[in-house]
């Protein structure tokens, strides 16, 4: 916390960001992978639970006063965002949600950082924020052509349920900014925050698994659980870690090259075609965030 605010945090924050780009790109596939999006985020935040409820309850303060407060808070506007992701990844592909999601936070994000942290952009970071959405969302269209063979009426669902997630995307990361820096020890509301985030989705799936809705998935589901539970550390704590020492809109556009990121595990893992055009796109993508961290 000593380095909050200095360039030295600034640098910090550039590397957190990143790390969490990488990590959500791979958090993302996770949750879209064999199983429904609802039976492997239930699992996932399974993972979470299970993983965090030590830390929380031997290994940081407890929450006092106001602190509560803050974590529920957190705790609405994540399920917001956890149902919006979970209802467009059932109608659309992965390629095509992904990437309209993470286009729309940035500029809003940016916005109300300006608003709530007094927080001023030059011009070029400005010129970056826009290509790096640009190319986000180029990006999805380019995406789109490639699946039209689905039905139309579920394709833009799915894609007006990732408008939804993004804007969720903003709302999320200008509140956890503001609430991490007003609890005394960030670390008490990390570890809180994912404890109190990653209960309502198990129900869910336990309920789905009663009804039968949801597929059983056996080991490979707990499997996905706890990997995603690992990678939630990695993506959300590294993200809200990066606005406590350093600039909100900043990190959250740095971390939006999770996209690039998101287009290569489709490309090796998913077996995806890239082309020229989404490889182009990923360089604009790229420079984007070049420029939002030059221009700093």
């Amino acid at each position: 916390m000593a380095i909050a605010g200095t360039p030295e945090g600034a640098r910090l924050a550039t590397g957190l960001a990143l790390m969490s780009a990488v990590s959500h790109a791979l958090f993302g596939a996770l949750q879209k992978g064999r199983h429904d999006p609802w039976t492997s985020r239930g699992a996932i935040d399974a993972g979470i639970f299970v993983l965090a409820l030590p830390v929380a309850l031997f290994l940081v303060p407890w929450p006092q006063g106001w602190e509560w407060a803050l974590l529920a808070g957190a705790v609405a506007v994540h399920l917001a965002y956890k149902l919006t992701m979970a209802l467009a990844y059932a109608r659309a592909a992965y390629t095509v949600v992904y990437p309209v999601v993470r286009g729309t936070g940035p500029l809003v994000t940016v916005a109300f950082a300006m608003l709530i942290f007094a927080e001023s952009y030059a011009a070029l970071q400005w010129a970056g924020v826009l290509l790096l959405s640009g190319g986000i969302l180029a990006l999805a269209l380019v995406n789109l052509n490639g699946v039209l063979g689905m039905d139309r009426t579920a394709l833009l669902a799915g894609i007006g349920w990732a408008l939804a997630g993004g804007l969720l995307v903003a709302a999320y990361t200008v509140y956890d900014a503001w609430a991490i820096r007003n609890t005394a020890d960030p670390f008490t509301f990390l570890a809180w925050f994912f404890v109190l985030t990653s209960i309502d989705f198990p129900v869910m799936m336990a309920r789905r698994l009663a009804r039968a809705v949801a597929e059983p998935g056996g080991r490979a589901l707990i499997l996905r659980g706890l990997m995603g539970g690992l990678l939630a550390f990695v993506s959300f704590g590294g993200v809200m870690l990066a606005t406590r020492v350093g600039p909100v809109g900043q990190a959250a556009v740095l971390r939006e090259t999770s996209t690039v990121f998101a287009a290569l595990i489709g490309w090796l893992i998913l077996r995806e075609t890239v082309g020229w055009r989404r490889g182009a796109l990923m360089a604009v993508i790229a420079a984007g965030a070049v420029l939002v961290q030059v221009g700093g």
